[in-house]
């Protein structure tokens, strides 16, 4: 383990430099590693991987990488001008290193993203993000990140968003839209699968394989589960064409054993049942083609379809209990692993949507209630009569004025409506863009006609 101190740098007339200020000492042997000159005070202190096999520190308009702590060589470089601030990332190798550089001259600042040892070429970031008007940055690594494989990604067909499967058992999932920002976490289950309905009105997270076959079928509109029927030991899956039916095989050679497959309704009933003759295998499962567009959207459905084969819904998940503990009453703790509940993670989707059924049901009363107070309040004698809209805006005397600060004040209450739209995660136009930038300057003008009046 390292330590690093910095001490003022003094320039003396045997040192005209100064002597070196930033010292990297071992902490196990006490032992000085090693003395730098570091010019700067911000962003002075060196960065180490959690395994220590990285380093990194800014010198002047560059980032000096070392490794496994031998800081007499730099093992690699990356050139930046006017590197502001720089963060290494935790977790294990490999490591990624964010730069940030303030914009300056018109120019837009930037945060870069990289993987170590790829730092040079014009494709060697990762993701670049460009912002204006920016005093200063904080970067904060997502240390909550789920560390395992991708199971599976799948596309929606309207193209505007994607779903990712990943994570060591239970896995998560979770949908991005185009810019890869999170829209819906699934929270964690056992799954490692994902399929898109033809008309993507309707998601199906699958655990086939080595699991046991769970399906949670979603309503990607409202993001609500319809049904968590169970297939086990199928090897196949896939949508019919009308985007109301599934159908699930165990196939050959994955599996020679009870070759079959069911036709599904989404809602959870098995709607017909087909087992081969023994000797017999089942090779493959397709539905008949239909050209695209065939079937329209239907609104989705959350009661069980009616079915002579009734529906097969997963039993609730227990964690195991050892043999000691089995008489004893079952404890919240007793869980092998913490599970993750759905959240959607929109901005400004909390509120009322958080809320359950009967608590939103009675805030909604009291509200009600609320109002009909206020209306049955008898106005008091010294209150002043209501004005109506056009008088309530403050008048400069000049109409001219009037008539601008209105104009702006327009503008900027369109601008709001559309950061709220933005916030709700809907993709604005450049135009639209473009309105939002201006926000500032029209305040500022709006100050002005204030303080002028």
């Amino acid at each position: 383990m390292s330590l690093c101190l910095p001490v003022c740098l003094s320039e003396t007339q045997d040192s005209p430099q100064g002597e070196a200020n930033l010292q990297l000492w071992d902490l196990q042997s006490g032992q000085l590693i090693k003395a730098l000159y570091q010019k700067k005070v911000d962003s002075w202190c060196p960065s180490w991987s959690d395994d220590e096999k990285i380093s990194v520190r800014s010198v002047n308009n560059e980032l000096h990488f070392y490794e496994n702590n031998d800081f007499n060589s730099i093992a690699n470089k990356l050139h930046m001008q006017k590197v502001s601030d720089f963060v290494l990332s935790p977790g294990a190798q490999p490591s990624k290193v964010v730069v940030y550089v303030p914009g300056s001259k018109g120019a837009p600042s930037f945060v870069r993203l990289y993987q170590y040892p790829v730092l040079g070429g014009p494709t060697a970031a990762l993701a670049n993000k460009s912002f204006f008007k920016a005093d200063r940055v904080t970067m904060q690594w997502n240390k909550r990140e789920k560390s395992g494989p991708i199971y599976d990604v799948a596309w929606s067909p309207n193209s505007a968003e994607f779903c990712v499967v990943y994570g060591f058992m239970p896995a998560k999932a979770t949908v991005f839209n185009l810019k890869c920002d999170p829209v819906f976490d699934f929270g964690t289950g056992p799954r490692n699968a994902a399929y898109y309905s033809p008309q993507g009105h309707i998601l199906v997270l699958a655990g086939f394989g080595n699991l046991r076959g769970q399906m949670e079928v979603w309503d990607v509109k409202k993001y609500k589960q319809v049904s968590k029927p169970q297939a086990p030991d199928a090897t196949h899956f896939s949508w019919c064409p009308d985007g109301e039916h599934v159908v699930t095989a165990t196939c050959s050679p994955r599996l020679r054993v009870s070759n079959g497959f069911k036709v599904w309704h989404y809602t959870g009933s098995v709607l017909h049942k087909w087992d081969v003759a023994a000797g017999s295998e089942l090779w493959e499962v397709r539905w008949q083609p239909f050209p695209d567009g065939s079937f329209p959207e239907r609104p989705v459905k959350y009661q069980a379809a009616p079915s002579e084969l009734g529906t097969t819904q997963a039993p609730p998940t227990q964690a195991y209990r050892p043999p000691a503990l089995r008489h004893l009453p079952a404890t919240p703790s007793a869980k092998l692993h913490e599970e993750e509940p759905p959240q959607n993670m929109r901005p400004g989707a909390s509120g009322e949507k958080s809320l359950s059924k009967s608590a939103l049901k009675n805030q909604k009363k009291r509200e009600a209630k609320k109002a009909a107070k206020q209306e049955a309040k008898p106005e008091s004698p010294s209150e002043p009569a209501p004005v109506s809209n056009s008088q309530s805006e403050p008048s400069s005397g000049d109409p001219e004025t009037d008539k601008k600060m209105k104009n702006l004040k327009k503008k900027l209450k369109a601008i709001e409506e559309l950061k709220e739209q933005q916030a709700a995660g809907k993709v604005l136009q450049k135009n639209q863009l473009e309105k939002v930038q201006k926000e500032e300057q029209l305040l500022k003008e709006l100050e002005e006609l204030q303080i002028g009046q």
